[in-house]
């Protein structure tokens, strides 16, 4: 076996098709082919299927494919970290942000830092879903992620850099007063929440359900635009990190109003693979978000950590 055919396997796999994977790797199909079964011969498993709609990975090309993506992000890191022995830090360095969190306020400040400290680091953000993103490490696709959650996960490791508060961005025809609402008041509120796998969705429920409560779910969205708009309009209110719910509220003129009884928070974390170490360019972009949160927590509303 050799890192080519992993390669091959990888692009196949992503392609869905023998024939657009070939012309992707500008390469013969029939080429492509015999590569595919020496693979499968090396293994003794076969890999893929024909499906009218393609070819799709069997349960071993599965595994496959998720080892081969590792090995292959690998020895990508290992040829950066040669290349930059003894030189300025050079390569890739992929970072994702989940978006409405306050992770999406670090972007800027990061791509500064990196061209300012690191020019020759390419760094590419990706803003996600943490669910997608956290995937994407598992598989070797990404470096780092800054999401909600700090809940153990195979393949995955935490490092906690914040606890926000959730408050209740409401519109101002609901006419809710003062700063603070309690979970309780909540209870005939219609709300405009992600759906239930997302994390701030399960960090909302669980603090109703601490109260013996489930939020009023009247419409379920993962879109920053529509939810803006749709509170703007008086549908509903929403719930959402501090950070962000200020933001929402002065795009769509409406009020913000702290959770209390009981308080709710959520860790915002760094996502890493628990695997996979990281390059010497991804090491030290990991060192430089990490001062940048450091320095966001001393002026903006991230609470601070325990």
């Amino acid at each position: 076996m050799n890192l080519r055919r992993l390669k091959y396997f990888v692009k196949i796999v992503d392609a869905g098709s023998l024939t657009q994977a070939a012309e992707m790797l500008h390469i013969a199909q029939p080429a492509l082919s015999q590569q595919l079964i020496t693979l499968e011969e090396e293994f003794q498993q076969q890999l893929l299927v024909r499906t009218k709609r393609g070819v799709m990975p069997t349960e071993a090309g599965v595994a496959l494919y998720r080892h081969a993506q590792a090995i292959l992000r690998q020895f990508e890191m290992a040829q950066a970290d040669v290349k930059s022995a003894g030189h300025s830090l050079t390569g890739q360095v992929s970072v994702g942000l989940a978006p409405g969190t306050g992770a999406s306020a670090l972007s800027l400040p990061l791509l500064r830092t990196v061209r300012s400290v690191h020019p020759d680091i390419l760094l590419y953000i990706n803003e996600n879903f943490g669910t997608t993103l956290s995937e994407l490490i598992m598989n070797g696709r990404m470096d780092m992620a800054v999401l909600y959650g700090d809940r153990p996960a195979n393949g995955l490791t935490f490092q906690l850099l914040a606890n926000e508060e959730l408050c209740l961005v409401a519109p101002r025809i609901m006419r809710i007063d003062g700063p603070t609402v309690s979970v309780a008041a909540l209870r005939e509120i219609p709300l405009l929440l992600p759906r239930p796998y997302n994390y701030l969705r399960k960090y909302v429920d669980d603090g109703f359900a601490r109260m013996q409560q489930a939020p009023r779910v009247v419409a379920e969205i993962e879109s920053a635009t529509t939810l803006s708009a749709a509170v703007g309009a008086g549908v509903g209110a929403t719930i959402l990190p501090e950070s962000t719910a200020n933001v929402v509220a002065a795009s769509c003129e409406a009020t913000v109003h702290r959770i209390v009884s009981p308080g709710i928070t959520i860790p915002l974390s760094l996502c890493l693979s628990d695997r996979l170490p990281l390059s010497e360019p991804a090491n030290a972009v990991k060192e430089l978000l990490l001062e940048i949160v450091a320095a966001t927590q001393q002026g903006a509303p991230l609470a601070p950590i325990d």
